[in-house]
């Protein structure tokens, strides 16, 4: 029977995806952009858990995005009911903005030592409120044409729709898409042995506004949609967020910050350490702090810059 209620719910969740639509307010550029950089991007790649070696077609159009988002609308999904939320419409659903700070995280992601509990994240309209200054100004890093107001609002609008349909809390999907880009959709194609394209860096994704020097501007809702569905859902060659959850072997809210380090490099290192392995040391601390409000303060993890000071 709880399967049965659970696989309901999943049913009438997705009849109604798309969540709370962006309001106004979010696409009023501001007067000017802060002057303190921010903090984000991976080291040297993401190596989420291949699926296969289909390579994924790379999107040409809007169209070509509706018909992949179509294709990707039946991908993963967060299988465990304690850790699964496919109603986002509650954009008030923290503790608020939370703080702008940072707090270094150490060990295996658990409550116990120290590491966030969902009830201690921040709502996801303070959230996406606090990093929107971020997301008009974040394509600079890369010298390309920063956000528009319609592209920051179909960023919202993507996250709400695709969190409906995968049971992914839509906080984390945010906290990923700085981590990864910074907001930015017209984030470049890295490659450091694993093609990630697009807003998340996702697994050899098609969805892309930059790649190979063709920067696109605007940047078409649907491909910014599609970006954050194969981030999210997985792509044909790798998986997304929801598997990543699905393989983090917890139901405690610890499996967010085990899904983030094996969406970054694959696997959790055998220490069970989320600050050792490869790719990026920091991520899954990086992720609890934008989680809890961390946006402009001052990065506090070194364990990128000298892997030995944390032990690894």
């Amino acid at each position: 029977m709880a399967k049965l209620a659970f696989i309901s719910a999943l049913l009438a969740a997705i009849s109604v995806v798309g969540g709370t639509p962006f309001p106004p307010s979010l696409t009023v550029k501001p007067t000017s952009l802060p002057t303190s950089p921010a903090y984000f991007g991976h080291k040297a790649g993401n190596y989420m858990p291949s699926t296969d070696n289909v390579n994924a077609t790379k999107t040409t159009s809007d169209l070509a995005a509706r018909v992949l988002q179509v294709a990707r609308a039946v991908g993963e999904w967060v299988s465990n009911s304690a850790l699964a939320r496919f109603d986002n419409s509650n954009i008030q659903d923290g503790i608020g903005n939370g703080q702008d700070k940072y707090t270094m995280y150490w060990g295996a992601g658990r409550q116990n030592e120290g590491w966030p509990v969902r009830s201690q994240w921040v709502s996801f309209e303070n959230m996406f409120n606090n990093n929107k200054n971020l997301m008009f100004g974040s394509c600079s890093t890369w010298g390309v044409p920063n956000n528009s107001g319609p592209e920051i609002g179909a960023i919202w609008d993507a996250i709400q729709q695709v969190a409906g349909e995968t049971g992914v809390d839509h906080r984390f999907i945010l906290a990923v898409i700085i981590q990864e880009s910074g907001g930015c959709v017209r984030a470049p194609t890295t490659n450091y042995g694993v093609r990630n394209p697009g807003l998340m860096q996702d697994h050899n994704g098609g969805a892309t506004c930059n790649e190979n020097g063709n920067v696109q501007t605007p940047c078409p809702t649907g491909t910014i949609t599609q970006m954050v569905r194969e981030g999210t859902a997985g792509t044909t060659s790798g998986d997304g967020l929801a598997n990543c959850i699905n393989q983090a072997g917890t139901s405690a809210d610890q499996a967010f910050y085990r899904a983030a380090r094996i969406y970054n490099s694959g696997s959790v290192d055998g220490s069970t350490r989320l600050e050792c392995g490869i790719a990026t040391h920091c991520y899954a601390a990086d992720i609890a702090n934008r989680l809890t409000g961390w946006v402009y303060a001052g990065h506090g993890c070194n364990c990128d810059a000298n892997p030995a000071s944390c032990g690894c």
